[in-house]
């Protein structure tokens, strides 16, 4: 199998100025009465499209919020940064609260000084000129390859994540008592049809907990889970608060005596609560119950050292480079423990069949 290209650019949230980008007028000057013409349509068309959407705008809250509530629009919003601090620190703001990075937003503002700043500051920042939002639906950064279910439900998914939130902050005991609290139920089984978009989404959107960087297209995860030298697994998370989707994948080349993980992928969304941990501890059970050597592909970039860190404390060991991929392996003297708060729940079939060793490279 072939590989894309190393993480192709999508913005995974727009951040939106109020006075004239918003609405039309300055607010603090008798503006905000109307909307800017076709803004709802924008909002709502990106918000299908699993683009989230916050704000960063130079106003009173108090005074501010309240009109985008009479304007039907608070619901889109999340981590609204309304307030007389710069917006360079209002963006940094909403990529730590969304817990993405700064080159995964974009930011919409008619005021030449203040896209300067972000550009000068921020250069992640997709800076967008409010004279252009009419062509913004248009550019090739919000326009994703294709729509799952899950991303039309991004935006609620979230919502989900912050009542998760507000809940671990006011809890008085310790965070593995919180966790617990939840009831987390991780489904590990073999992707299927209807669950290729989303792999393919999850490749291209996540750099973050990403092992190697690798994206697959549709077609080259479907071959791959249709391959009796291969496991594609997806994992799926769902608590107290309501489903999290699909919010894990690993793609393992499947020998008669070695294993190979070429790709492991966590959502950063829930990077806090284990789940990483319980997805890679049972690729590592399933292998050494099949009694075959297992070996992890990684390749550092600047923001996936937590994945590799990852690597070593469920057991991995350094196992040598070579054209810039490291390699690592598990001697299963030292077998991962997966987390007591969450119940896995696994598929059956996923080491029933043998199959002798081709070359069959997942790269």
């Amino acid at each position: 199998m072939s590989t894309l290209s190393r993480q192709q650019t999508l913005v995974k949230c727009v951040v939106w100025d109020l006075d004239e980008t918003l609405w039309q007028g300055t607010l603090l000057e008798g503006g905000g009465k109307a909307l800017r013409p076709g803004i709802i349509y924008i909002i709502r068309e990106l918000d299908s499209r699993g683009i989230l959407q916050s704000i960063a705008s130079k106003n009173d809250y108090h005074i501010a919020w309240p009109v985008i509530e009479a304007f039907a629009l608070s619901e889109y919003f999340l981590f609204p940064q309304i307030s007389w601090a710069s917006k360079v620190e209002s963006v940094k703001a909403i990529a730590d609260k969304l817990g993405i990075g700064l080159d995964a937003l974009a930011f919409v503002d008619d005021q030449e000084l203040e896209r300067d700043e972000i550009r000068c500051f921020l250069p992640q920042v997709t800076v967008v000129d409010a004279a252009d939002i009419d062509d913004l639906l248009h550019q090739q950064y919000v326009r994703p390859l294709s729509i799952t279910d899950e991303a039309r439900l991004r935006r609620l998914i979230y919502r989900a994540d912050i009542e998760r939130t507000e809940a671990g902050q006011v809890f008085t005991g310790t965070r593995d008592e919180f966790l617990a609290t939840l009831a987390m139920r991780l489904t590990i089984q073999p992707v299927d049809e209807d669950d290729l978009t989303r792999a393919e989404e999850l490749t291209i959107r996540t750099n973050q907990l990403n092992t190697t960087g690798l994206t697959y297209s549709y077609e080259e995860l479907s071959a791959l889970s249709r391959s009796p030298y291969h496991l594609v697994l997806g994992a799926k998370l769902t608590d107290c608060y309501g489903s999290s989707g699909t919010i894990g994948l690993a793609v393992i080349e499947k020998g008669a005596s070695e294993w190979t993980i070429w790709l492991l992928i966590m959502s950063c969304r829930v990077a806090t609560r284990g789940v990483g941990t319980a997805l890679l501890g049972h690729i590592v059970h399933l292998a050494a119950a099949k009694g075959v050597r297992l070996r992890a592909a990684f390749a550092h970039t600047d923001r996936n050292r937590q994945m590799y860190i990852a690597y070593k404390f469920a057991g991995f060991r350094d196992a040598g480079e070579a054209s810039g991929t490291v390699f690592l392996d598990h001697d299963f003297r030292r077998m991962p423990v997966l987390p007591s708060y969450i119940t896995v729940i696994e598929s059956v079939d996923q080491v029933e069949q043998d199959h002798p060793i081709q070359t069959a490279d997942a790269r």
